[in-house]
């Protein structure tokens, strides 16, 4: 297997989760700024132009980052970042699904209607991307409240690929120099142990 990685949050979730279970593949680095991804050759194995791609032994190229650590976690399942019994792996799709869809969620729609490297993907809407910005602090004080409950994961008492979707965010945040607000302590608290 090969491993063809970029310096994004996407990317950075698969990392993660490889060092978490020390897993180590062949990885090819690609400069997403260069436009390495968007390349006939890199095209080839990803259509959509984007990394995580990982090129299994058979010649097949499995994308986007979550099917690719449900598939490591399959191949490794120790330590298990998906949860062990069906309690843990149902509140763990929960929390990833929270943390994608509503937590990094607006950081991505934000990046994607503001940025020029995405100009050529989207018809870009900066209006939009500034509703993004507004509902940022509204849902990092949602997260806020609903992890008040003492526990020191997103998911509940184990690290879990919720918690590398959170680590990715917090990329994104300090790419954009998007400080989590101060008084938000169980947030602060649980970006600081990440």
């Amino acid at each position: 297997m090969k491993l063809y990685d970029a310096m994004a949050p996407n990317p950075r979730r698969v990392r993660i989760f490889m060092a978490e279970k020390g897993i180590e593949l062949p990885i090819e680095h690609l400069e997403l700024m260069e436009g390495q991804s968007r390349k006939p050759e890199f095209m080839a194995k990803n259509s959509l132009g984007e990394t995580p791609v990982l090129e299994l032994d058979d010649g097949r190229y499995l994308t986007e980052s979550i099917a690719i650590c449900r598939y490591l976690e399959h191949l490794y399942p120790e330590p298990t970042l998906f949860g062990k019994t069906a309690e843990e792996q149902a509140f763990v799709e929960m929390w990833t699904r929270r943390m994608e869809q509503l937590i990094m969620g607006p950081f991505g729609a934000f990046g994607i209607h503001s940025f020029e490297f995405f100009a050529d993907k989207i018809e870009q809407v900066p209006a939009y991307a500034e509703t993004q910005m507004r509902l940022i602090p509204k849902r990092w004080a949602w997260l806020d409240t609903e992890i008040s409950d003492g526990r020191p994961f997103i998911a509940g008492d184990a690290f879990s690929v919720a918690d590398i979707t959170g680590a990715a965010t917090l990329m994104i945040a300090s790419f954009i120099s998007y400080e989590i607000p101060a008084d938000l302590k169980h947030v602060s608290a649980w970006a600081n142990r990440i």
